[in-house]
Parts: structure tokens; sequence; C-alpha cells
């Protein structure tokens, strides 16, 4: 896929900062954003284009669901806000409807598979629902996961150890919520475990550095309760996404996708190391987990089950 083109469904917060991410990263030529308010696609598209002379050529412009019949890429954004005195379930099932016509519609118009990227919470479940209402092939569906959650580890390690972001490797996994979890097991920086960097550096806490996972988990919430959103950093998480997929970069990121079998789990979607590039998964990369993880990538599948159960899938 070389400059195609994205339909991005949805235009709040979310949507809209993922659309003009991957307009200032040149990744496509054309970017559709569709959604229920016209009005509001068709400003953030004149907002943009105004923009076009100080980055790469692309066509941004509001559209509806028939410009899906040719897109390399669906990105769905969209989703019901959760009401005063609203269950979790409650909201579900109602982002679950949500999906359901956007499927329909979507697929209704595509006339080849494009790859589907759900960033919509709770983005595991819906996910899953995204693969079995669309019918397309498995690795095509894939949700943003952990990519963020992992990005944000990285960060607070960083600026723990005073050590460039890029030279931490970790991962969360599990579900994009309150059961994901670190990999302490396989994290390293220069191939040290964090025990044995911590030792050498002499200066870092280590008992702080595992207590940055708790920080990772409530980042939203605190985000959320500052500003009422989080955007930017999933903006750019989701860009990353497609900037690997589009350059067929064969990168390894903790996006959600459905597992058949790897890790001794099946028919569940959730976040774990996976090679993405041309065409969506490519596979997904085993790590030899210790026990302990395994435990719990084990118990977040059972709670994604579970609230995938409780909609009828």
């Amino acid at each position: 896929m070389y400059r195609g083109k994205v339909c991005v469904i949805g235009s709040g917060f979310v949507g809209s900062s993922i659309a003009y991410t991957l307009f200032i990263r040149g990744l496509f030529s054309e970017i559709a954003i569709i959604d229920i308010n016209r009005d509001k696609a068709d400003g953030d598209a004149q907002d943009m284009n105004h923009g076009v002379p100080f980055v790469t050529p692309c066509e941004v412009r509001a559209a509806d669901y028939d410009s899906c019949a040719d897109a390399d890429m669906v990105i769905i954004t969209a989703g019901a806000n959760q009401k005063v005195g609203e269950t979790r379930t409650d909201l579900l099932r109602r982002n679950v409807e949500v999906f359901r016509s956007i499927i329909e519609n979507v697929t209704k118009h595509a006339k080849k598979e494009p790859i589907m990227l759900v960033v919509t919470n709770p983005v595991d479940v819906l996910t899953y629902v995204t693969y079995r209402l669309t019918g397309y092939q498995k690795h095509k569906i894939i949700g943003s996961g952990t990519v963020l959650d992992t990005a944000r580890l990285k960060s607070l390690i960083s600026r723990h150890v005073n050590i460039d972001a890029r030279n931490v490797h970790t991962f969360i996994v599990g579900e994009h919520g309150d059961t994901e979890f670190p990999a302490w097991s396989v994290t390293n920086i220069a191939g040290l475990t964090m025990p044995e960097y911590c030792d050498a550096c002499g200066k870092c806490n280590r008992g702080e550095i595992y207590s940055l996972a708790e920080t990772v988990k409530s980042a939203a919430y605190d985000i959320i309760k500052k500003k009422g959103a989080t955007y930017y950093a999933i903006a750019l998480s989701v860009a990353r996404i497609a900037e690997a997929i589009v350059n067929d970069e064969n990168s390894i990121l903790t996006v959600s996708g459905v597992l058949y079998g790897e890790y001794n789990l099946k028919d569940v979607s959730l976040s774990v190391p996976m090679v993405v590039g041309e065409g969506g998964i490519q596979r997904i990369v085993e790590i030899p987990f210790n026990k302990e993880e395994m435990s719990a990538l084990a118990k977040s599948a059972e709670t994604i089950r579970a609230s995938l159960k409780e909609v009828g899938f």
C-alpha cells in the first residue's frame, strides 16, 4: 500500500486528532472523514486542507460510507458516550449496536477487504466484534490495543533512568484496561533486565520503577479528569500502527488481534507483541513470558470473554 486512502469514522476529539496526525505524517494521499455530524467532519476537512501547502500533498474531505468502496484502511473511532448512571455493560451493548451499523455500511460499500483498525473502547471487545461482524480475514482486523500503554511505560521508565525512551524495550500486554500488565520478565535496556540495569546504574530506584505500571494504568483516568478526554497520544499511536502497515515495516507492536491458539488462548482479541506490516498482522510473536505473566494473560482473556458473552458473542 503506497499512500493510499483511509476512511476515519468519527470526527470527535479522537477521530479528528487521528485524521490530523495522519495528515501531517503524509501517510495517505486521501483522508475521508465520516461522521453523523457532517458539518463537523466538513469543518475538520476544510481546516486541514488549508494547511496542505505545509505538508505532503493530501486530499481531506467529509464523506459518506460509499467512500469506503476503494479504502485501503478504515479507522473506527466512533462510539456512544456513557450516560449518567449507565453501567459499563449497558454502554458496551450500545457501542456494539453502533458498530453493527458502522460495519454494515462499510462492508456494503467496500469493494475489497480494507484493513479495519479499531480505536473505540473497550477496544479488545470491539476488535473481536468487528472480526465477527465483517467476516474479514483475522489479520486485517486490528485494535489499537496497548500500543499507547506500552509507550506510556517506556516514557515513564526513560524519565526515571534518564535514557532515551527509544532504547527502553518493554511491553504492556493483555486487555487495554484494568487487567493489563507489564511484561517485566522481558523488559530491558541495552540487553540488561531492569534489576541488572538498576544495579549497574546505581541511581535509579528498582521499587519505584515497578510501581510505574500502576501509573500507566491510571494515566487515562487522570487525563480525562483534567481535560475531559485523551486524544493526542492515541492519535500518535494509531499513526504509528498505520505507518507500519503503509511502509510494510514488519514492526513489533502490541496491537489487539484475534488469537487462535497462541499463548494457549483461542477465539479472543487482546494485545501481545505482533508483527505488523503490509496487509495487517503478519504473525503473533509468542514470547516466553514467566509463569505469573502467563497467568495474568489468561485472566485478562477471561475478562474480555466475559464482556463478549454479555453482548452475545
